[in-house]
């Protein structure tokens, strides 16, 4: 099979004709596009529930914030810095030159306040902060500042999460950046990457390699009926060299039941669970050896009911231009579960697919009307080990492993 990973601007299409390598189907699916996270404040991000703590030390709060009195060209990101002794910060307003105000939330570790929302350029804020101390005494300071205009490079975003859908259990929170974020920067980027999880279950971030993708998990699944709230608060935020992050993306879903499909190369056998419990098993033919399917814990990326895979503009005479029908991307290389009418005598029996797995129309019609976009799917015992961010590939190393790709600390005991 040939890589096919695309770039973030590809769209999303039903069913369309493009030439593509082995068992590939067609593009990337499009990326998520919402509106800037609402002036109510952020879809997902620093908790305002924890405060400071206050020191037992008599007399005021003292109080520094940031950025400084008439600073000029402020990133749009800006965030209000804070530095509280003796008290804890109890109110925060940002206006704008109008007077209106901006919502927003501060850090869990009160280190700063975030806006709701991405600022607008070359606009003049004044921030108030107001900090209290354990006597009941008050401090306030006020820092009035201006944002810069409009940047000439950005780095071009997407999320692979929309509003209002349903995941299944293993679905990761994606990000791609395009430009890849180098190294010294993804601390800073990743910062700005909230997610919330209602009921709440501990995640983290992990970069690719090449920092065009960062993907968020737990240590185990998903609860079944979990919502994941996520704001990529990267609009106007410096990423590198000049380039600025080109928008805030958000996107508020919710975890489905748990449904995984197990695939065994020994047995040519499809597991199916739900819920943990057998529901039903399928013969399954997978790539023959010169074109062998990837083994490794995979995602269901894409359904498609009817599609097209073409291979001829990369295998010339050698390719095939096929109409096919119920097929779940796995890999952006182009293995799929899809319907193989075509193999159903070898189902079973002996591998004969580019790549994919083959599995008679009446299962894969099954499957098609049984899954999620976010379920799990595992290939084992092939002679192919599935490429590291070749598709949504986070449950295809351990915790730990996955951990080690966080640009920031991840606390030892998480998970």
């Amino acid at each position: 099979m040939v890589d096919f990973r695309r770039n973030v601007a590809i769209l999303l299409a039903l069913a369309v004709t493009v030439p593509l390598a082995a068992c590939s189907g067609d593009a990337k699916p499009a990326l998520s596009d919402p509106a800037l996270a609402a002036s109510a404040g952020p879809a997902a991000g620093p908790s305002s529930s924890a405060q400071p703590e206050s020191t037992t030390a008599a007399g005021p709060a003292t109080l520094s914030i940031t950025p400084a009195a008439g600073k000029k060209n402020v990133p749009v990101s800006t965030e209000i810095g804070l530095e509280v002794g003796n008290g804890k910060v109890t109110s925060v307003k940002l206006t704008d030159a109008k007077g209106k105000a901006v919502a927003g939330k501060l850090r869990d570790d009160n280190s700063s306040w975030v806006p709701g929302k991405t600022l607008a350029t070359k606009q003049t804020y004044t921030a108030e902060v107001t900090a209290t101390a354990d006597n009941g005494a008050t401090t306030t300071s006020k820092t009035t500042f201006t944002t810069m205009g409009a940047p000439g490079r950005r780095t071009g975003t997407g999320l692979y999460l929309f509003d209002d859908h349903t995941y299944g259990v293993a679905m990761p929170v994606v990000v791609e950046f395009s430009p890849g974020i180098k190294k010294a920067d993804r601390a800073a980027v990743q910062k700005r990457m909230f997610v919330e999880t209602t009921p709440a279950q501990p995640g983290t971030w992990s970069w690719t390699s090449s920092g065009t993708a960062a993907f968020y998990r737990a240590p185990e699944y998903w609860s079944t009926g979990t919502t994941i709230k996520v704001r990529i608060a990267v609009g106007g935020l410096p990423t590198g060299k000049g380039i600025y992050g080109d928008k805030d993306r958000s996107a508020t879903s919710k975890i489905g039941r748990k449904f995984e499909m197990k695939v065994d190369n020994k047995t040519k056998k499809m597991t199916v669970l739900q819920a943990g419990k057998v529901v039903k098993t399928m013969p399954v033919s997978l790539g023959k050896a010169s074109t062998p399917s990837s083994s490794g814990a995979m995602v269901v990326m894409e359904k498609k009911a009817q599609t097209v895979f073409d291979t001829t503009d990369t295998d010339g005479a050698s390719g095939y231009r096929t109409n096919i029908q119920y097929a779940q991307r796995l890999t952006w290389s182009g293995q799929y579960i899809h319907s193989a009418p075509w193999s159903t005598g070898a189902q079973g029996r002996t591998n004969v697919s580019h790549g994919c797995v083959n599995v008679s129309p009446s299962n894969a019609r099954w499957l098609f009307d049984k899954t999620l976009v976010g379920d799990p799917v595992t290939v084992k015992g092939t002679g192919d080990k599935l490429d590291y961010g070749n598709g949504w590939t986070p449950w295809d190393v351990s915790w730990k492993k996955f951990a080690e790709g966080s640009a920031l600390p991840v606390p030892a005991d998480l998970g």
